[in-house]
């Protein structure tokens, strides 16, 4: 589904760059359990998001990668092309951490166990990074963490085992 629409900004909240979403639009992508899309900018991308709700409107986040790389300001009419990504964690997986989930069958568990929004979050920190090397360091340091703490997530500690793993 593609529109065109206005990059405006919320004055409250430093996630504030957004494009409004029409409401026939949102109601088609939507369903009960999942608010994930792609979108490609311009024919750029496509991105993994979510569709976010305001008071008054559905919208989605323009990051400050999009607008520097597309030179967007407030105001700009950027073409957007929407699509449900029926992705299962709101990412690619990447292969590092497949092979780990597929080898680790506690660690595995543990990461099952998560809710949807915390497994998405370690998935995107994998996905993060382009080095295959550093892909795994970060996939070997989450399921460490996740044995350790037995499935209970807290990403100061888990931040300091990424350290770790990036300094072996």
């Amino acid at each position: 589904m593609e529109f065109k629409g206005k990059l405006e900004s919320f004055e409250f909240n430093h996630w504030s760059f957004h494009v409004p979403v029409p409401d026939d639009i949102s109601k088609k992508i939507i369903d009960d359990f999942n608010r994930r899309v792609l979108v490609k900018v311009n024919g750029e991308g496509p991105w993994h998001m979510a569709l976010m709700k305001s008071k008054d409107y559905w919208y989605i986040l323009i990051n400050q990668e999009i607008r520097k790389a597309q030179r967007l300001e407030t105001g700009d009419l950027i073409s957007i092309s929407l699509e449900k990504d029926n992705s299962e964690y709101g990412h690619e997986l990447p292969e590092e951490f497949q092979v780990l989930l597929d080898q680790d069958e506690e660690g595995a568990d543990f990461f099952k166990s998560l809710t949807p929004g915390k497994q998405r979050s370690l998935v995107y920190i994998v996905t993060k990074v382009k080095s295959p090397e550093s892909r795994m360091k970060k996939s070997l340091a989450i399921m460490h963490h996740l044995r350790l703490s037995k499935g209970k997530l807290d990403f100061k500690q888990l931040n300091e085992m990424i350290k770790y793993y990036n300094n072996m």
